[in-house]
C-alpha cells in the first residue's frame, strides 16, 4: 500500500513557475514508477509526466515538453514537478500516482493521491 500527497499547487500568472510534490508512504517507494496527471473541468484525465524507478528516465507530454520537469528522491520518497512558462491552458487539478506497468497509461495506476488544484490566470 502506497499513500500518495500532493502539495505546491495554486494561483499562478501566465508565465509563472510552480512547483508540485508528492510525498510518499511506505518502503517500496522505489519500486514504482511516479507519475504525474491532469485533468481540467469537463475534460479527461491525461498524462503529464513520468519517471521511472530509478530516475534514469523521464516521459513528456507534448504539450509540456521543454517547460516542465519531473524529479524524484527516494532516499525522500518524494517525486516532484517543475512548472514553467505556465499558460492557461495547464489549468486542472494535477495528480500524482504510483505504478508498475505502465508510464502514460493512468488506468495501469495502481495508487492516486488526491490531487492539487493548478490556476494559471490570464
Amino acid at each position: 500500500q502506497v499513500k500518495l500527497v500532493e502539495s505546491g499547487g495554486g494561483l499562478v500568472q501566465a508565465g509563472g513557475s510552480l512547483r508540485l510534490s508528492c510525498a510518499a508512504s511506505g518502503r517500496t517507494f522505489s519500486r514504482y514508477v511516479m507519475g504525474w496527471f491532469r485533468q481540467a473541468p469537463g475534460k479527461e484525465r491525461e498524462f503529464v509526466a513520468a519517471i521511472s524507478q530509478s530516475g534514469s528516465t523521464t516521459f513528456y507530454a507534448d504539450s509540456v515538453k521543454g517547460r516542465f520537469t519531473i524529479s524524484r528522491d527516494n532516499a525522500k520518497n518524494t517525486v516532484d514537478l517543475q512548472m514553467n512558462s505556465l499558460v492557461p491552458e495547464d489549468t486542472a487539478v494535477y495528480y500524482c500516482a504510483a505504478g508498475v506497468n505502465s508510464y502514460m497509461n493512468h488506468a495501469l495506476y495502481d495508487y492516486w493521491g488526491q490531487g492539487t488544484q493548478v490556476t494559471v490566470s490570464s
